[in-house]
């Protein structure tokens, strides 16, 4: 699972929505959620939010690995891990 911690009023999280989006197809046997930051609070809270975008990746309900920030190389390499990761499985 791929959890997107954003905000509607974040630049960078608006910069990064359509790469989020892109790599949601391109890697359909995982689960991509996102989650508004101001909507969601106590639930954000529990994840340690401090920052938007923050992305967290989750196994079996656990956090496996998180990326804070834009970085559309980052999270394509980060993905790509996972993807990786869960196919082994």
């Amino acid at each position: 699972v791929v959890v997107k911690f954003s905000a509607t009023w974040c630049k960078n999280c608006k910069e990064i929505a359509s790469t989020y989006r892109d790599l949601a197809d391109k890697h359909p046997s995982l689960v991509f959620l996102s989650v508004d930051v101001d909507e969601m609070t106590e639930f954000c809270t529990s994840f340690d939010i401090k920052a938007t975008p923050t992305f967290y990746f989750l196994r079996s309900g656990q956090p496996m690995d998180k990326l804070v920030g834009a970085n559309k190389v980052d999270l394509r390499r980060m993905l790509a891990t996972i993807a990786e990761l869960s196919a082994r499985m």
